[in-house]
């Protein structure tokens, strides 16, 4: 079962048209349930994932990133990547660690990045979380432990061992 794909996208949203590579309009066509897990991510705004999980697309188990990535869906695991960005319709109960992480969506779950977490006003965060930088916008929620120090000595032989 592939998830993510770099063939042709087409859109879950009957009133937008999917456009090929060659960036030509074509008529959209309803979607069966493996093309609803994969939309274009340039639909939307400022999002530069590679791969995306629509809003309404639920997984329960471990994901792997090798690229940017959006979740907009309900998500209930672990999540590894580089730079993963949690929507705003998110719903993630899953460990999570990147390079690189923005929550606009809701979290329970421990979090880690090596770069930066980024929280948005929208994100609510129940948990602890691990980075060397990070930045919490006004009216976004917080609950748990942070820690901005290097990575523990712990973390470093569960990875080893791993």
């Amino acid at each position: 079962m592939g998830l993510f794909s770099n063939e042709l996208e087409k859109s879950t949203h009957p009133e937008q048209s999917a456009k090929p590579h060659n960036g030509t309009p074509q008529a959209a066509s309803p979607a069966t349930p493996a093309q609803k897990m994969v939309e274009s991510p340039s639909a939307h705004a400022g999002s530069s994932a590679a791969g995306y999980l629509d809003h309404g697309t639920k997984i329960s188990g471990k994901l792997r990133f090798d690229g940017p990535a959006r979740i907009d869906g309900t998500i209930d695991g672990e999540v590894d990547g580089k730079e993963i960005t949690i929507g705003e319709s998110a719903v993630v109960t899953a460990q999570i660690r990147a390079d690189s992480i923005v929550v606009c969506g809701k979290v329970k779950g421990e979090i880690t990045a090596t770069q930066k977490i980024e929280i948005h006003p929208t994100a609510k965060i129940v948990g602890n979380i691990t980075t060397p930088k990070l930045i919490i916008h006004e009216g976004a929620i917080f609950e748990g432990q942070c820690s901005m120090g290097q990575e523990s000595d712990r973390d470093r032989k569960v990875r080893a061992v791993s």
